[in-house]
């Protein structure tokens, strides 16, 4: 099984330059076709088929300053066409008149199985009292909690939200919450986020945004963790789905290893 934990839309309601201009890279000229073309959520999944791809998470993003909004509304819209697409909501403490209502009603109403926060793009740090409601409701309603750990290119984004040390009091405190560092602290961090995920049991590593054969350089001990560790691409960002498996595939660690990071770990949370 290969289940990709970290996905966008090609759909976004609104995208900043910036978010225009890492899509230019990633795809060139063939950018406009993308969107178009895999905004169908059937056509997404036939790119799943392509790379041997079971099941992706596909995340909602409320971040209109630096990258743009994915509104939960469409990514359910999107999802609800295959079992296969698994939907995570996205909150903007800042601006949800009650946050763990808002969650509680995408997770019970509209079949959520996760939460994506953006303390980067949206300003706040990970353990911040206002954030504690939301991960009370997220441990109530047995659903993990995606971070974006480590560094932003957006314009607007504020780099000192992403230190993956803030992640250690949420562990402390709900210790019956899965906490996952996406993109596990790069590229200042990627020490201290191993770290987390080594100490407490419910934290855990996810390796979107990273080439997967640098992994071993950033993480010479990963096999020894390989139960903490979830793959996820980031696409659109990251166009090319199956060289991206097949790098991590390619890497010098055991077998069950490598089946563990690029899908068991993520089913055991999904509860697949």
């Amino acid at each position: 099984m290969i289940i990709d934990f970290h996905v966008h839309t090609a759909y976004y309601r609104s995208r900043t330059p910036a978010y225009m201009e890492l899509l230019r890279r990633a795809w060139g000229e063939r950018m406009d076709w993308m969107l178009e073309t895999y905004s169908s959520p059937e056509a997404f999944v036939g790119l799943m088929d392509e790379a041997g791809i079971d099941y992706a998470v596909i995340l909602a993003e409320l971040a209109p300053i630096t990258s743009g909004i994915a509104a939960n509304e469409d990514v359910a819209q999107f999802c609800s066409h295959s079992p296969r697409l698994i939907p995570f909501a996205s909150i903007d403490p800042n601006t949800a008149e009650n946050p763990a209502d808002e969650l509680e009603r995408w997770v019970r109403e509209a079949g959520f199985k996760g939460l994506k926060l953006y303390p980067t793009y949206q300003h706040y740090y990970p353990n911040d009292a206002k954030i504690y409601p939301l991960y009370a409701k997220a441990r109530e309603l047995e659903i993990p909690v995606l971070l974006h750990i480590g560094s932003s290119i957006f314009t607007g984004a504020k780099l000192k939200y992403g230190d993956p040390i803030y992640i250690d009091d949420v562990a402390v405190d709900f210790p019956g919450l899965t906490v996952i560092q996406a993109h596990s602290g790069r590229p200042f961090w990627y020490e201290k986020a191993f770290a987390l995920s080594r100490i407490h049991e419910n934290v855990y590593m996810e390796i979107s945004g990273l080439p997967p054969q640098k992994l071993l350089t950033y993480f010479p001990e990963l096999e020894r963790i390989a139960h903490k560790i979830i793959y996820g691409s980031d696409w659109p960002g990251v166009p090319t789905f199956k060289e991206n498996i097949e790098a991590l595939q390619g890497l010098n660690i055991n077998a069950e290893a490598k089946r563990m990071i690029l899908g068991e770990n993520a089913a055991r949370l999904l509860k697949l």
